[in-house]
């Protein structure tokens, strides 16, 4: 499948999902991430969920990385010229709806992607290989392209991975780890 057929199934099939189950999903994917072999970093870069389109919401996964490291510094994307840039998080934080019912911080201390450690990143489906169908405007794989290679890239599922995209080009960064409700996929070293 192409991703214009994998983007319009998907998000048709997590519109399905009640609010009961689409928590349960959640709660499941948060015991995948606490069993993943690895100390949790000094920054990690996160997203607010687009509720709307009843995406992954990452907050569980935030509350659990500063519960282990509680030094952590969180950032939240802001998209400015078609480029996002990692805003830091504190508790003065205000979030604003973007042109597309994005959350995101309306303002903050600018951060720089090679200092970040983890990124959470949204999508709407993955495939065998790691790569990821989002929202079809490349933000994030223009900033993942600029990451240092050691950065690790976690996105979460509700479903499990397609076989394949058909039309993965040279500019689509996979990700290191998928975790759904029933397994952790890891697609790197």
């Amino acid at each position: 499948m192409n991703k214009t057929d994998i983007r319009k199934y998907y998000r048709h099939k997590r519109m399905l999902l009640t609010g009961a189950e689409k928590n349960k999903l959640e709660d499941l994917m948060l015991i995948h991430f606490q069993q993943v072999n690895l100390d949790i970093p000094g920054t990690l870069m996160t997203y607010a969920p687009m509720e709307h389109f009843n995406e992954y919401d990452p907050h569980l996964v935030n509350k659990y990385c500063e519960f282990k490291n509680p030094g952590i510094q969180l950032y939240y994307p802001l998209v400015q010229s078609n480029n996002i840039i990692p805003i830091l998080f504190s508790d003065e934080t205000v979030f604003e709806k973007n042109a597309w019912g994005v959350s995101e911080p309306a303002h903050g201390i600018a951060g720089n992607k090679k200092d970040i450690d983890w990124i959470l990143v949204p999508l709407l489906a993955f495939d065998n290989k790691g790569y990821r169908v989002g929202y079809g405007k490349g933000f994030y794989d223009s900033f993942l392209a600029g990451c240092r290679p050691d950065c690790l890239k976690f996105g979460f599922s509700f479903f499990d991975p397609v076989d394949r995209i058909d039309d993965i080009n040279s500019h689509d960064i996979p990700l290191d780890i998928c975790i759904t409700p029933g397994s952790i996929y890891h697609f790197s070293d």
